[in-house]
């Protein structure tokens, strides 16, 4: 397996993690990632300077993907956005490594990292919260994401 950045033959590859890990935690719906219109494009939207996409490959597989990318009208601030794995990468070493190198993007462009997730999501919110990301009372920003119900910020 191998940590790299997200190229053009991985999008649809990353669209359908991502859909797979929603459908598991009933995530398929208006106000989420489900919906997103970038979903398929992420090598496009991912391609200027302060944006980032990383992906954990197996011999040409993509097994779970995380991003960076500005928050609308906040400049200092960045999210992390669309970290899902698939349930075979989850645990491992290479979410650390996805969360690692996305901060690490962020720390040289930014200086809050913002995000936005679930509730049922358990594991990640406790990933989150070991990364330094506190809790928030509401969003911040304008995702499109509304039917998020848990928020996080996070100063680099």
């Amino acid at each position: 397996m191998k940590l790299r950045e997200i190229q053009e033959k991985d999008n649809k590859q990353v669209e359908h993690v991502i859909r797979t890990c929603l459908l598991e935690f009933g995530g398929n719906r208006e106000g989420l990632a489900w919906c997103d219109p970038y979903l398929g494009r992420f090598s496009e939207v991912y391609s200027t300077n302060n944006s980032k996409y990383f992906v954990v490959e197996d011999n040409g597989r993509i097994l779970g993907g995380c991003g960076i990318g500005p928050v609308e009208g906040l400049n200092d601030t960045c999210e992390l956005q669309k970290m899902y794995c698939l349930k075979e990468l989850r645990g491992t070493h290479f979410t650390h490594d996805l969360l690692d190198a996305s901060l690490e993007f962020a720390k040289q462009h930014y200086k809050k990292c913002y995000l936005e997730t679930l509730s049922n999501m358990v594991a990640a919110n406790k990933f989150y919260k070991k990364y330094g990301f506190t809790k928030l009372d509401k969003p911040i920003g304008n995702t499109g994401h509304y039917a998020c119900d848990t928020w996080y910020i996070k100063n680099l």
